[in-house]
């Protein structure tokens, strides 16, 4: 098992809007910018091979793009090479971070000293969601993916276990970036689950994407 001493104190962010990765998820990614193609390069010559996945904060007058305060590394666990030299890869989640600060260097990517505190759960075992009431959640996610016209394997989705449940839903749900962000920050599975019943509830009753600004 990872243990967050063990975990570097430097690590490389990718900075996308709207993509979420939470601890033990996987995350797909199109890589074919040549700073984060070089990003990739380098983080397969490190032993742990992790990325630091992060939103932008929405900062028009700034010509640097701040960087939310916390976000989610992954390990590089699967990876392929394009004909035209792209790459296909997939990271998996390790543990939330919050940045300390940005470290001024020589590589075309952006890098970040962290601080793993906080977050030890996410180093632990799968999480459980013991209020979740899965025949009323379902009921509101039919609902949701109707209105978004979002299709799915139900059977899969209905078997799936609490965590894998609600991770994937908050990852790939078409939220706007500071509500993936509050999604990102729950500080737990059940606190997570509650937030996406609310980000779903609302978008039903026609809000718009100033509810958790």
């Amino acid at each position: 098992m990872t243990r967050s001493k063990d975990l570097p104190d430097v690590i490389p962010v990718f900075p996308l809007p709207g993509a979420l990765l939470l601890p033990r998820a996987r995350l797909p990614l199109h890589i074919f910018e040549p700073r984060y193609l070089a990003m990739i390069e380098d983080c397969m010559k490190t032993p742990g091979r992790l990325i630091g996945m992060i939103q932008p904060r929405q900062t028009p007058d700034s010509d640097v793009k701040l960087l939310h305060a916390i976000g989610c590394a992954g390990r590089l666990t699967a990876f392929s090479e394009t004909e035209d030299g792209r790459y296909m890869i997939t990271l998996t989640g390790i543990s939330r971070f919050r940045i300390k600060q940005e470290i001024n260097g020589f590589t075309p990517y952006r890098r970040i000293e962290v601080d793993w505190s906080g977050f030890e759960r996410d180093l632990g075992d799968d999480e459980k969601d013991r209020r979740l009431r899965r025949d009323s959640f379902f009921d509101l996610l039919k609902r949701y993916f109707t209105m978004h016209n979002l299709s799915t394997d139900w059977d899969s989705l209905k078997g799936a276990d609490d965590e894998l449940l609600v991770n994937s839903l908050s990852m790939l749900c078409p939220f706007e970036p500071d509500d993936k962000q509050a999604l990102l920050e729950a500080p737990s599975l059940s606190t997570r689950r509650e937030t996406l019943v609310t980000l779903m509830e609302f978008s039903l009753r026609g809000g718009d994407d100033e509810m958790l600004q």
